[in-house]
């Protein structure tokens, strides 16, 4: 059984902003007492009511763990004065608190509640600073009120400060009646909380409100997925499944929210005379249709003396010492003449080569020339291929760290009213860049400047809603350089040509022959999770010269025994053993350990980042910490709930114990969260692969991400089978009928 403490604060240990978790103590009953809990706000002097128990820390001693805590203010006179002294209350020091104390006495609880306005009857009070102290007090017991309101639906503190500053008093109004607008408006309430809310507050499961949450949450699921739409027949089944509501009424419901706006659907004749019928986010449709207009918009023609800029290419060949080959000096060629230009190819076919010699090229021109792409490792490798500074799309845009309407994108200071002042754009590893991220650049590109785009369109789809590079590339509209032909050094990498094989369909040969291709016939999961573990930590570190943090283990599946979420815990074991200078901390999903490898799993834009230098003094600061971005647990502090990670360039970010969820552990991690980037050496499982996952351009994608040597071990006809396995991942985009209709 919880006990109750009450009594007012003496010091504050400690207190995070962010999830109000604090370490305070209390003078209770004349003796001084450590608390711990989540708090939303205090300070010293006030006086607070808590129920929880009595713990033994191993470190602290004992300490009241706090569940519930309602900060008050007391009706002793004494506390009051001490309260009203702290400076809890704006305004009021300890001279004026002696004084109000003095005037009211007994009655002074009473006149800062209901009669603030008579506190001008103290000297050094006026009118208006009274009124500013009632207006204090009753906001303080506004929110205390509406946080114990919203705790009884289960809310916890973080989201319910949220909630209260979004609605003020008419949260009460809206948790009664459509608790489900609140996964509209609320950040981080999403259907499920918001359904568990109204369960609680006795709302119908047949009522409209929840009918019409459930098929936008359908397609917000859907973009998680990566799709901008579903048909409108796959969308009434899932919502169906979800719901357990009748056809029409959802029918009726989807035609309410088309009519609010929220929704747009739209009706296609296919090929086959059969009419098609599409629904969308009103978010995802004009997404799609802004893009599709900006990037006709950027498609100008510039014309050219095309045999003087063959000769000014030949000039560069010679100064270099090189030889293009046709299609590279057509992708120069084209760069010079069009605004938007597409430069496509697998590995080993001279696309850094191109990128190279458009760079001389208009830096003899006297352009100004910008490089970037998605993430921070491919905007490394791109700097470490040109020679020049490269960044991400992020950085290049100037990413803050507040997020839009739809919480889910941060701002950008380069947009339409403040553009990129450059003249050419390269950016690469295109097939990353999914349409929100694409529709950000093109905001802040004006039509003048050169775009190119580069990447391999036989990759995965970006992990975010799209399929940019693809759809660019199937509207036909655009000028799209595609290189082909493998270069002679690149010839000498098996992890090249065996890339292109199966790309192309063709038999690979598998007889271990190779200085950079293995595969190991085996049929034991226990065999090959060994196999996984040594060649990480011991034998491809040698081989390759590399650190083991740099060897990846890449899986084509998160669940099973040799999906990513057996297999972390698995290594985790093994190469970041627990040991008494490591501190820990257990999540639902599993542990962190001080040395662990964790990748972060999706945008944060708010997230802020410290690179230090000597004797731990902050050398640079920025906001944001994206999808994909490897790094390594340095710190973590269990008083504090915050843990530390080192990202690259020495990027450290403090994460509290709430936002955990936000990192996974990466020894293993999936091929399409490996996507961009490139590891000296990669080990892929293949055993028990679902069948919907084994399809060809997953497998080249997941060697392609080796630089010097690829090792895959499993069964071989696995390996034949996704060869041969022409499916790929269908997702419903619209981006290239879009670019269509306006051209």
């Amino acid at each position: 059984m919880s006990e109750k403490i009450s009594g007012y604060v003496e010091h504050i240990i400690y207190h995070n902003e962010e999830n109000g978790y604090t370490v305070l103590t209390m003078a209770v009953s004349g003796e001084e007492l450590t608390v711990v809990g989540s708090i939303a706000s205090v300070n010293e002097g006030e006086y607070l009511e808590a129920e929880g128990d009595y713990k033994l820390h191993p470190t602290y001693g004992q300490q009241f763990q706090a569940e519930h805590v309602r900060v008050a203010i007391p009706a002793n006179g004494v506390a009051l004065e001490r309260y009203l002294a702290s400076g809890a209350v704006k305004g009021i020091g300890e001279a004026l608190a002696a004084r109000i104390l003095k005037r009211f006495g007994d009655d002074t609880l009473r006149i800062l509640e209901e009669e603030p306005e008579r506190l001008a009857e103290v000297k050094g009070i006026s009118d208006r600073k009274a009124r500013e102290i009632g207006q204090q007090i009753e906001e303080r017991s506004l929110m205390q009120n509406a946080l114990i309101f919203l705790s009884q639906y289960g809310i916890s503190l973080t989201l319910g400060i949220r909630i209260y500053e979004y609605y003020q008093d008419r949260l009460y109004a809206v948790l009664r009646e459509n608790p489900y607008e609140l996964a509209e408006t609320i950040r981080g309430v999403g259907f499920r909380i918001a359904d568990e809310i109204a369960e609680r507050a006795g709302i119908r499961p047949d009522s409209e409100y929840r009918i019409r949450s459930g098929l936008y949450y359908v397609l917000t699921q859907a973009s998680a997925q990566g799709h901008l739409y579903l048909p409108k027949g796959e969308l009434l089944q899932q919502a169906g499944q979800l719901l357990g509501a009748e056809t029409e009424v959802m029918e009726k419901c989807l035609t309410d929210l088309t009519l609010d706006r929220k929704l747009i659907v739209r009706s296609e004749t296919g090929e086959d005379g059969t009419e098609r019928v599409f629904v969308y986010t009103a978010q995802a449709f004009f997404l799609e249709l802004h893009t599709a207009r900006m990037l006709r918009e950027l498609n100008v023609e510039m014309p050219q003396n095309r045999e003087e800029i063959r000769k000014k290419i030949t000039r560069i060949e010679n100064e270099d010492g090189m030889e293009l080959d046709p299609m590279q000096k057509d992708a120069v060629v084209t760069a010079a003449e069009h605004g938007l230009t597409v430069l496509t190819g697998g590995p080993g076919t001279g696309k850094t080569t191109a990128i190279n010699t458009m760079i001389r090229f208009f830096e003899r021109e006297r352009r100004s020339i910008v490089l970037a792409a998605p993430t921070g490792r491919a905007a490394k490798r791109m700097t470490e291929a040109t020679g020049c500074e490269a960044s991400t799309i992020h950085r290049l845009l100037e990413v803050s760290g507040t997020m839009d309407d739809a919480g889910r994108e941060g701002k950008f200071a380069r947009n339409a009213d403040n553009p990129l002042e450059v003249d050419v754009i390269i950016i690469d590893e295109m097939s990353m860049v999914d349409i929100y991220l694409m529709h950000a650049l093109l905001e802040a590109v004006v039509p003048g400047t050169r775009l190119v785009l580069v990447g391999d369109q036989n990759q995965l789809p970006s992990v975010g809603p799209g399929s940019v590079l693809r759809d660019i590339i199937r509207s036909e509209v655009f000028p799209v350089v595609k290189l082909t032909h493998i270069f002679r050094q690149a010839q000498e990498s098996d992890i090249v040509v065996n890339a292109h094989r199966i790309q192309a369909g063709e038999e690979v040969r598998l007889d271990n022959e190779s200085r950079d291709f293995f595969f190991l016939q085996r049929d034991d999961i226990r065999v090959i999770q060994k196999i996984l573990l040594v060649m990480v930590t011991d034998k491809l570190p040698r081989y390759v010269h590399a650190d083991p943090f740099d060897v990846q283990v890449l899986s084509p599946t998160r669940k099973g025994v040799l999906g990513v979420e057996n297999l972390n815990p698995f290594l985790q074991q093994y190469i970041n053993p627990p040991g008494p200078d490591k501190k820990e901390k257990e999540t639902p999903s599993g542990i962190f350990r001080e040395g662990d490898k964790v990748m972060q799993i999706r945008n944060d834009y708010q997230l802020a980042w410290e690179i230090r230098g000597r004797y731990g003094i902050v050398a640079q600061q920025g906001l944001g910490v994206f999808n994909g971005d490897l790094g390594r647990i340095r710190q973590i502090c269990p008083e504090a709930e915050t843990l530390t990670v080192e990202y690259d360039e020495g990027r450290m970010a403090e994460y509290s114990f709430k936002q955990l969820d936000e990192l996974e552990l990466a020894y293993a991690v999936t091929v399409h969260k490996a996507q961009g980037s490139e590891y000296p050496a990669v080990v892929i499982p293949l055993l028990g692969v679902p069948r919907m996952l084994q399809t060809k351009n997953l497998l080249y994608t997941a060697v392609t991400r080796a630089r010097q040597c690829v090792v895959l071990t499993g069964d071989a006809q696995i390996f034949r089978d996704m060869v041969a396995n022409e499916t790929e991942e269908r997702r419903y985009t619209t981006l290239a009928e879009r670019i269509r209709e306006l051209h």
